[in-house]
């Protein structure tokens, strides 16, 4: 497995509560008038680090456990959107978040971690394309990356907002 990849997965939980520290308490359920450019799935800060927490245990966990026990398995799609309605992602505890994301990513390493050569090649269909068990892990990656851009993205448009507050009352 690529080294890099398994560095940034591992560095992902502290440097996600970072961005997520950096956006003001007070808009923590912010959400802009215009979604156009998100980098990420359109949530409030509070509502992208519940969701990523959900697509670790609820998606990457199972995706991993279906991948590595059966032979070419259909993996699910997460429907965030869904789920943040049910679980009602915008009065979640962010230290309770947090903890329980650092938990299940330390056992998303543990998986990843131990896998053979063998274990990484094999395969299953994810969003109708082949996949290797090292796609998944790319992937999981790749989601992270997006939501930490995702917050960059939201924390400039606080920015741009609170601004506008400013010369309004100018």
């Amino acid at each position: 497995m690529n080294p890099a990849t398994l560095v940034a997965l591992g560095a992902f939980p502290q440097s996600l509560e970072a961005f997520f520290d950096a956006i003001p308490a007070d808009f923590r359920n912010w959400k802009p008038a215009s979604w156009e450019g998100i980098p990420s799935e359109p949530f409030s800060p509070i509502e992208q680090i519940r969701h990523v927490l959900d697509v670790e245990v609820d998606g990457y966990h199972e995706r991993f456990r279906l991948a590595l026990g059966e032979t070419r398995p259909i993996l699910q799609n997460i429907d965030g959107e869904a789920l943040s309605i049910e679980r009602n992602y915008a009065v979640a505890d962010p230290s309770e978040v947090f903890a329980t994301f650092r938990s299940a990513r330390r056992k998303t390493l543990g998986v990843i971690s131990a896998l053979t050569a063998e274990q990484l090649d094999r395969t299953a269909v994810f969003d109708d394309v082949p996949v290797s068990v090292r796609g998944l892990v790319h992937l999981l990656c790749s989601h992270d990356q997006q939501h930490l851009a995702g917050l960059q993205w939201l924390a400039a448009r606080i920015d741009g907002f609170l601004l506008s507050q400013c010369a309004c009352s100018r």
